[in-house]
């Protein structure tokens, strides 16, 4: 059963869902690749305190690392790409041909794009760490502002 409840950020809201309890999606307002409403199941503000609580404290530039059960839905190279995002460490970056050289996959890079782009879980699994070949912002499904000012706040150049 999905339940889902929307929170406030320095982001704008960001809708949290939950299948049978368990964190599956993180979306924000006019991220492309965003589901429908009418799948997010019922409204349950009560269900999310500790996914609330550690965005609350990431924002607050005191937690560098999530630890919420997540379910992620995708392909297996999706999960793949997905579980990588979550090993680059906090204020640092990869390449998406690095990613894809870690995957094992080197010439797969618009492949991990792609994936990334899928990326159900924004923030929490950091797609916002993988850059362009060249050091530059690339393609974020929830817009380069925020890409910048997420990649800002783990560097320490900015609290929200």
């Amino acid at each position: 059963m999905k339940q889902y409840t929307v929170t406030d950020s320095p982001h704008g809201p960001l809708t949290l869902v939950a299948d049978d309890g368990v964190l599956c999606g993180l979306y924000m307002t006019g991220q492309r690749h965003r589901p429908p409403e009418e799948t997010f199941g019922t409204r349950d503000d009560t269900l999310f305190a500790s996914a609330q609580e550690q965005l609350k404290a990431y924002f607050a530039g005191e937690l560098e690392e999530f630890t919420l059960e997540l379910r992620l839905a995708g392909t297996p190279f999706q999960r793949t790409v997905w579980e990588h995002l979550c090993r680059i460490p906090y204020g640092e970056t990869r390449t998406y041909g690095e990613l894809a050289a870690a995957l094992g996959t080197p010439n797969a890079s618009r492949a991990v794009g792609l994936a990334n782009g899928r990326n159900p879980i924004g923030i929490i699994v950091p797609c916002h760490r993988v850059i362009g070949a060249n050091g530059g912002l690339t393609g974020y499904g929830g817009g380069l502002d925020r890409k910048q000012r997420l990649l800002d706040l783990e560097r320490g150049s900015a609290l929200f």
